[in-house]
């Protein structure tokens, strides 16, 4: 204790901490070094940006194999071990669980932030002068959004206007399959979706629209049902049942093991014969207590055994077997049951009932629909994804994703600004207007944040093949001419009113992505010193050959 007391000012903090540990503090050491880490992960997702972005091919820590082009995927299958790259990884991770969309455009603005303020720290300026402009300049824009409103959802219950409003989401993911997927997820959407007859507000709960992938066929196969899709076929022979009343069991279907290990002793052929109709008769008086209910479909969390299956056949009952708790829970938010954890009769109140259940054949895939009657509390809808190639259906599902979060904020916040980089020029054209008229040493940074914003349409026009230069200088002649709505056209490789081609972007998701990569960006730019403890553990394994 006196050793561990007995401070050494001359050693500095080397001697205040345990041996192993690791400083870094100062302007190149801290500050730099994290803003080269933060524009490493921002350089590596923005050329994924758009309708044109390019595919990232990632092995993971388990060898799985993932080709996406969409951020949200990578940043989480990247595993970031840099603390500074960490944080632009959380802020992306944030923007997708709140939103559901826009995360690459968080990454990418926050990198180009960094980027800009660090030609700013070059130049003399301090941190908390960059800072508080990029605070200003934030401001500015958050106040500026607004009014740059091009479209406003009426009717959230319109399928057209819905079409409308996905048709950019999916664009900027599958450009291409916008026309086949966006009427799939208005329609699943609108299945979930309150009627104006129940005097409630337009709502879509994300979990009651459920994608399941089946491997096979084309994209044009995928279509969508009123109900509940479990990807698998029945346990017995009855593959249809119409009024179906549903008992669901959280356990397994099978005799019960007692409490206590216990030892029968069997003499001869009568005693094995006789133990054995004991426990049918006991597992028989189960199933016969459950089919007295009215239940004709029953659902196990686990395992079947085939004694089970021989009585539920006898009692005319249809086995579906879903191991997944996740599908078994939503299946009883479908149906309306209850899971039971014991073995027995259900009551009438923890029943669930269908308008049908039965089996479906997906090329050589069989499935369980359960579907819903049309006047139900709860409605789910499942939209079924069919291709052959795994790593396309994966993106196909991811999205869908992002169309079905662009209906659920739409309802509560329907106005859309121009895509396609409008936006972003607009603003920037704005900022430097404002920075022109600031004074103080802030109009650096205010500038340096109205430059962040090119980061988008260069971006998209890079991707697709044009001169970014040129573009910029366009697009900036265009805005400064009172034409807000001008962005980078990819198709014909030049700048386009956005509006007409029906290119928009949520207005909440994107506030909300700017305003997580301005956080993260400031956070980054806040911290001057690194401290990094010995890492626990001993020394590792050596690698083997």
């Amino acid at each position: 204790m006196s050793k561990s007391m007995n401070y050494n000012m001359a050693g500095g903090t080397s001697t205040m901490l345990k041996s192993g540990h690791k400083t870094f503090e100062g302007l190149e050491e801290a500050i730099i070094k994290n803003i080269e880490a933060a524009k490493a992960i921002s350089t590596m997702v923005s050329s994924s940006l758009g309708p044109n972005g390019m595919n990232k091919l990632v092995v993971n820590h388990i060898g799985k194999i993932i080709v996406t082009s969409d951020c949200a995927t990578l940043i989480k299958e990247l595993e970031v071990a840099h603390p500074a790259a960490q944080m632009l990884s959380l802020a992306s991770q944030m923007q997708d669980q709140e939103l559901g969309d826009a995360t690459n455009l968080t990454v990418s603005f926050a990198g180009e932030l960094l980027k800009l303020a660090e030609e700013l720290l070059h130049s003399g300026l301090h941190t908390s002068e960059i800072i508080a402009g990029y605070k200003t300049a934030f401001d500015r824009t958050i106040e500026v959004l607004p009014s740059l409103v091009c479209h406003t959802v009426e009717n959230p219950r319109d399928s057209e206007q819905l079409i409308h409003a996905i048709k950019p989401v999916i664009m900027s993911k599958q450009y291409g399959y916008e026309n086949l997927l966006a009427p799939l997820i208005a329609r699943a959407c609108l299945t979930v979706m309150p009627d104006a007859e129940s005097g409630r507000k337009p709502s879509v709960n994300a979990d009651a629209v459920r994608v399941v992938k089946l491997i096979g066929g084309n994209v044009e196969q995928s279509s969508v049902i009123r109900g509940m899709l479990l990807a698998r076929s029945v346990e017995g022979t009855i593959t249809k049942v119409d009024a179906a009343k549903i008992t669901v069991f959280g356990c397994g279907l099978e005799s019960e093991s007692t409490e206590t290990a216990g030892t029968v002793l069997i003499r001869n052929a009568e005693d094995m014969l006789q133990y054995n109709r004991s426990e049918e008769k006991a597992l028989e008086e189960v199933i016969s207590a459950i089919a007295a209910t009215g239940t004709n479909v029953v659902v196990s969390g686990g395992s079947i055994s085939e004694m089970a299956l021989h009585y539920l056949e006898k009692y005319n009952m249809m086995a579906v077997k879903c191991m997944s708790k996740w599908d078994l829970r939503r299946l009883c938010a479908a149906t309306g049951a209850t899971a039971l954890v014991r073995l027995g009769a259900a009551t009438p109140e923890e029943m669930g009932a269908a308008r049908k259940v039965f089996v479906k054949e997906f090329g050589a895939k069989k499935v369980t629909v359960f579907e819903q009657n049309p006047d139900d509390e709860a409605p789910v809808a499942s939209i079924i994804l069919r291709s052959s190639v795994v790593s396309v259906i994966n993106d196909l599902e991811r999205a869908c994703d992002d169309g079905i979060a662009c209906v659920k904020h739409l309802c509560r916040q329907p106005q859309f600004t121009p895509g396609a980089g409008a936006t972003e020029i607009e603003l920037a054209t704005q900022l430097k207007a404002l920075a022109d008229k600031t004074d103080s040493l802030d109009q650096y940074a205010i500038r340096k944040f109205g430059e962040a914003f090119e980061v988008v349409p260069r971006t998209l026009g890079e991707n697709a093949g044009m001169d970014s230069t040129t573009l910029m200088s366009q697009l900036y002649t265009a805005h400064q001419a009172g034409e807000k709505n001008v962005g980078v056209d990819v198709e014909k490789k030049c700048p386009g009113d956005m509006t007409q081609q029906g290119i928009v972007d949520l207005l909440s998701i994107k506030e909300s992505a700017i305003r997580l990569a301005v956080d993260a960006a400031i956070t980054v730019l806040r911290v001057d010193q690194i401290i990094m403890s010995k890492p626990a553990g001993g020394p590792k394994a050596p690698a083997q050959r």
